[in-house]
């Protein structure tokens, strides 16, 4: 019995440290970048990895992947579970640049949200693919799985864009020439421009497209986004190579640095 109670008493302590540890009030204060504040959401594990199990789970919050250790060197970062109005509150008060990767499916309420939010001078990276293929340890139709195919289709519409997929690329990664380097990319997609929906979203929504619609740029209201339609880079498996640390780094300074 005592020992029972002791494995008890072990995996309840346990379990409050990983809800510590995964709660965004401790993720941001773990954030060690010394710049200014990045709110993180999407549903790639760029912040606490991949693990089925809670010993690998808690691990990986120590040892962080690449890509989490490039955005904590710029950036404080803020996790978000929900965009806008939640409890209460809006999740998006006080953040001034916000990376999306790979989002889940946003709500009604999410894009308004997201919409107001860039309108009003905040600014996006979005990197939205439609054809995930970064290895994952949980099945299709697992809610922990990262999203296969990006449904954003509603923002991108309201903002003149539209995702689309070339099913006759190669499958193999490639690198594209985009922003005057060599970027990876694999099976990815591609924006096109259309008549943006909603009455009031084309009068201050300028949008332009690089390396074929890989990549989109647009000024939206006081607003700056920047889209990428593949994810591949984002993939903790590549290992954080010199090329693909300064191909994050890049793009991160397009979307985010100051304009000139």
């Amino acid at each position: 019995m005592r020992l029972r109670n002791a494995c008890r008493s072990g995996w309840l302590c346990c379990l409050s440290v990983l809800l510590i540890l995964a709660s965004p009030a401790t993720a941001q204060r773990r954030g060690g970048g010394a710049g200014c504040e990045l709110g993180l959401f999407g549903s790639l594990p760029i912040y606490w990895g991949e693990a089925t199990e809670l010993p690998t789970l808690i691990a990986g919050a120590a040892t962080p992947g690449w890509v989490r250790q490039e955005l904590e060197r710029r950036y404080h970062l803020r996790l978000l579970d929900v965009l806008g109005p939640s409890q209460g509150a809006d999740t998006l008060a006080g953040i001034h640049s916000l990376l999306l990767a790979q989002p889940r499916a946003l709500s009604g309420v999410e894009n308004v949200a997201l919409d107001d939010w860039v309108r009003d001078g905040g600014r996006l990276l979005l990197f939205a693919d439609p054809m995930l293929t970064a290895h994952s340890d949980f099945g299709l139709g697992d809610r922990r799985r990262p999203q296969d195919v990006a449904l954003i289709s509603p923002i991108l519409a309201h903002w003149g864009l539209e995702l689309r997929f070339d099913e006759d690329q190669p499958g193999t990664e490639q690198r594209v020439q985009l922003f005057d380097l060599a970027y990876p990319v694999a099976l990815a997609g591609h924006f096109v421009r259309i008549e943006p929906a909603g009455d009031s979203a084309a009068a201050d929504t300028r949008c332009e497209l690089h390396a074929g619609g890989l990549a989109a740029q647009c000024a939206i209201g006081k607003g700056r986004v920047l889209m990428i339609a593949d994810a591949a880079l984002l993939d903790n498996a590549r290992g954080g190579a010199v090329a693909d640390r300064q191909a994050l780094a890049a793009v991160l300074d397009r979307a985010f640095a100051a304009p000139r």
